[in-house]
């Protein structure tokens, strides 16, 4: 890995895997040499397990943003099979930070549909750093319309920053389209399952993030607001990006506890940017075994049960304090 790519709590592990690597590379080695060999490989996986157990919410962050964590190509790649990608919202155009179209996985029929934020400079302008415009939400909106009639089920990978925040998706109702996603998926009679992979912002994400089973990886992130938002608003400052992230409580195990999501999908150790494939792997048990479950409900009660989860969020009880003399 680029040193470029690396954060600096991970810096440490690539010092002692350097030199591992060149240990294991001496010609005839010593019965020392192999005890040295075991004994770092050993430390290394202390040190990763150590140091990604106690990661704080604004290192999750990075991690969610890392540059080689696999996006949602990568997983179409490596999950699914079959992918043809449908295009275009039937009215502006195809809004490149939304990907959709039918796959299969394990040989069922699925409609896909995820968010991509491109990794090279071109890809990335021409997937707007995954934030949609109101033409993605339209488009993710009528392809899941499609799976409903036909019944398909549904995938959302969800992994953005936020809907697009220039004037044009203001002025063509990004916020409107958003809220019609939220009120549709509700109402749609087919299982839908939604991964959060890296970064799950704002209404950028819920706008497909309404579903039977939401899920977050281990190291991603799930909120209302990005830290630096948030930093921005309450301390007029993106300097306390660190303590927001604290203070807004969205991490995997934040949430899990919350009530605000229904899994928690481990990544390898050392996180999902250095072993795609075995990601991938948990990924695809994880989809295969939730949509086998939704798939024995009843389309009604499945229906029900998918407004009473989202209902349920953010109920809490208040206690009075009565003095006593």
């Amino acid at each position: 890995m680029s040193v470029m790519n690396q954060l600096p709590f991970e810096r440490p592990i690539y010092e002692l895997e350097e030199q591992l690597k060149k240990i294991e590379q001496e010609p005839n080695p010593t019965p020392n040499t192999k005890d040295a060999i075991r004994n770092m490989r050993l430390e290394i996986t202390r040190m990763k397990r150590e140091i990604f157990e106690n990661l704080d919410a604004w290192d999750t962050v990075k991690v969610a943003r890392h540059a080689e964590r696999p996006q949602t190509l990568d997983y179409l790649e490596l999950v699914f099979d079959e992918f043809v990608e449908l295009h275009g919202d039937k009215a502006i155009g195809d809004d490149r930070a939304i990907l959709t179209g039918l796959a299969k996985l394990d040989g069922q029929k699925v409609m896909f549909v995820g968010q991509q934020k491109g990794r090279t400079l071109k890809e990335r302008t021409e997937c707007y750093y995954g934030c949609a415009h109101p033409e993605g939400y339209r488009k993710a909106l009528s392809k899941m319309k499609m799976a409903e009639k036909f019944g398909i089920p549904i995938i959302c990978l969800i992994d953005t920053p936020g809907a697009y925040p220039g004037i044009k998706a203001e002025e063509q109702g990004i916020s409107y389209n958003i809220a019609i996603n939220l009120r549709e998926m509700s109402l749609l009679k087919t299982p839908i399952v939604c991964v959060v992979i890296g970064e799950g912002g704002s209404g950028g994400a819920i706008g497909i993030g309404v579903g039977d089973h939401i899920s977050v990886l281990q190291y991603a992130y799930y909120s209302v607001i990005t830290p630096e938002g948030c930093a921005g608003i309450l301390w007029k400052d993106v300097k306390f990006a660190n303590e927001a992230a604290n203070a807004l409580k969205f991490t995997s195990k934040n949430l899990l506890e919350l009530g605000i999501i229904d899994e928690v999908i481990p990544e390898p150790l050392g996180g999902a940017h250095r072993d795609h494939r075995q990601m991938a792997t948990a990924l695809k048990a994880s989809l295969s075994s939730n949509l086998k479950q939704l798939t024995n409900i009843p389309l009604d009660q499945l229906v029900d049960q998918r407004y009473e989860k989202f209902r349920k969020i953010g109920k809490f009880h208040e206690t009075l304090e009565v003095e006593t003399a």
